[in-house]
């Protein structure tokens, strides 16, 4: 299984415009981050967890071949304001399956009603396809099973999902028991932590590594990191030996 991190800033992304942040400022391209997505593919099968703002710039750079499904963690427009640039996958494939709670499809449906319209749709539109995610019920996608992993993003609900040894979850704020039981034995865990100081609805970097600590993985990468973190270099050294800072471009392989 292939890993490939297509954005790991929070919404805002790195540089934020106007800023005169130092991170912001760096010339280190691990300090630039786009929006928060990563790009999953084994043997022959490919899709995206989240498709935001910055997809169309993502799949450009990463060389990306095909899209055959996009599971969405949540409705925010850091994670979902890119549909439409899933036209050209459409041209090629065809209607594209896209996984999210119930609620998130209805407000996708509301935002981009002329993806989901059936009926006298707009001839250069792209189709795709709505499969409900539910809580404590995983879903086959390609020849991997997908555990869903219920979180809370302040008092929003998100998904995380687990596929074998690979766990990726965003924007959480707060995890039951329940659910952290359902990311035991995994080997790489990907979660967020958006900066130092206490956030109302992310994790800091202390309540990741609190977290990380819970689930025992044998590695972790962190994703959706604010300019507020700091430079990129300075902070990995100061990581524990299993916990890295995941970076734009960043592929690793399970």
């Amino acid at each position: 299984m292939k890993i490939y991190f297509l954005g790991t800033g929070t919404s805002q992304g790195i540089p934020v415009i106007g800023s005169d942040h130092p991170v912001c400022k760096s010339t280190n391209p691990k300090d630039k981050r786009l929006r928060v997505s990563v790009w999953i593919s084994w043997d022959d099968f490919s899709f995206v967890i989240d498709c935001g703002p910055d997809f169309r710039q993502q799949m450009l750079t990463s060389q990306c071949p095909k899209v055959e499904a996009i599971l969405f963690t949540h409705e925010h427009s850091d994670h979902t304001a890119g549909l439409d640039d899933i036209r050209p996958f459409y041209f090629k494939q065809g209607a594209i399956p896209v996984y999210a709670h119930q609620r998130v499809l209805d407000n996708l449906k509301k935002r981009f009603g002329y993806i989901f319209e059936t009926e006298n749709k707009y001839p250069g539109a792209p189709s795709v396809v709505c499969q409900e995610v539910v809580n404590f019920e995983p879903f086959l996608l390609g020849t991997k099973t997908v555990v869903p992993i219920n979180v809370m993003h302040g008092d929003l609900q998100v998904f995380g999902y687990r596929m074998e040894d690979f766990a990726y979850l965003t924007d959480v704020k707060s995890i039951t028991q329940e659910e952290i039981e359902k990311l035991k034995g995994v080997k790489v865990l990907v979660v967020n932590a958006l900066r130092h100081e206490e956030h109302k609805t992310h994790f800091n970097l202390q309540e990741a590594l609190d977290f990380i600590a819970l689930v025992q993985p044998e590695k972790a990468y962190l994703t959706h990191i604010s300019h507020l973190f700091g430079f990129h270099d300075d902070l990995q050294e100061s990581m524990p030996k299993n916990v890295f800072l995941a970076f734009d471009n960043l592929e690793i392989v399970i």
